[in-house]
């Protein structure tokens, strides 16, 4: 089966952070563990020309790093065209048997927004639909997929030959989101067309840019939360998508922060790290010292430093 290029580049973003989180330029921890420690850093799954390079305290972070570790190697075409299938429906099955009277013709009506036509979307399932509008709302805003902070961070791990390791892989994420049910992927894409339609994607998306920014994770939590009170299905998408994952991301930190002194620098979607069911208060929790990196106004100096 192939798979056209609108969703080749859907998938890429969707692995790369199923969660709606953005990447800080300061958005990144240290966490110490007695013998060892390791770097948290934000990612977005679109990114502008103007964030690269990153900024003095990230590169340090990442040279000090042995590994660099994150969610899936969405670089990876031939796992990324395995589980692609899994997210369309199998010609003569289409989007429209599964779609509420009206709501398909609200995916038509939209579509044009964007510049997409109707084939780009018959076959896809109600969540992927979702997922490719959200997309095309960042880049209608100016972030560009091509240029995603997490592909960033691949590319330049092979080029300074340092091992890259997965912190899921594509075939896990890919089964998380072929889990959603057909009456779940339904809701997601209603409340996805009432936003998009009210102007709150829009806003959600500045907001949490701002956010990072700033350097804030309470903000850019309490951004999600207010989207998640007025968008039908968010909240559970977000339970389902970003917190439910970290059980087994937190084993794997861990596990590195106890054995070794071979320093990682991990990148995930920044709202795997905020807020209290976040990967840094988990780590606190579990007795690792996490403190943020900021970058000071006066950086270029070589200025910079930690907060708790």
């Amino acid at each position: 089966m192939k798979i056209h290029a609108a969703l080749k580049r859907l998938l890429v973003a969707i692995l790369a952070l199923a969660s709606w989180g953005a990447c800080a330029q300061n958005f990144l921890w240290r966490a110490d563990s007695l013998t060892n420690h390791v770097w948290l850093f934000g990612t977005i799954h679109a990114g502008k020309t103007s964030w690269y390079p990153m900024p003095k305290a990230v590169d340090q972070a990442f040279e000090d790093s042995r590994t660099v570790v994150v969610e899936a190697d969405v670089t990876d075409q031939k796992a990324m065209q395995k589980y692609a299938p899994a997210m369309t429906y199998a010609p003569p099955d289409n989007l429209r048997e599964h779609l509420p009277p009206g709501d398909y013709e609200r995916v038509l009506r939209i579509l044009p927004r964007y510049g997409l036509q109707e084939l780009q979307v018959a076959q896809m399932k109600p969540f992927m639909v979702a997922s490719l509008l959200v997309l095309a709302e960042w880049t209608r805003l100016g972030y560009l997929p091509q240029l995603g902070v997490d592909t960033y961070f691949i590319d330049r791990a092979r080029e300074e030959k340092k091992p890259l390791v997965e912190l899921e892989g594509v075939a896990l994420q890919a089964k998380l989101m072929d889990s959603l049910s057909d009456a779940q992927g339904v809701t997601l894409l209603d409340g996805t067309l009432d936003a998009i339609e009210r102007g709150l994607t829009g806003e959600q998306i500045e907001g949490v840019v701002r956010a990072w920014e700033i350097g804030d994770p309470e903000l850019m939590l309490r951004i999600t939360r207010e989207y998640d009170a007025k968008v039908k299905g968010a909240a559970e998408f977000e339970e389902k998508f970003v917190w439910s994952r970290h059980d087994a991301m937190l084993a794997k930190i861990s596990a590195w922060l106890d054995t070794g002194s071979s320093p990682r620098f991990i990148a995930v979607g920044a709202l795997h790290l905020v807020g209290p069911r976040g990967l840094v208060e988990q780590l606190r929790k579990r007795g690792y010292t996490v403190r943020q990196v900021f970058v000071a106004p006066q950086e270029e100096d070589g200025a910079g430093g930690e907060k708790p």
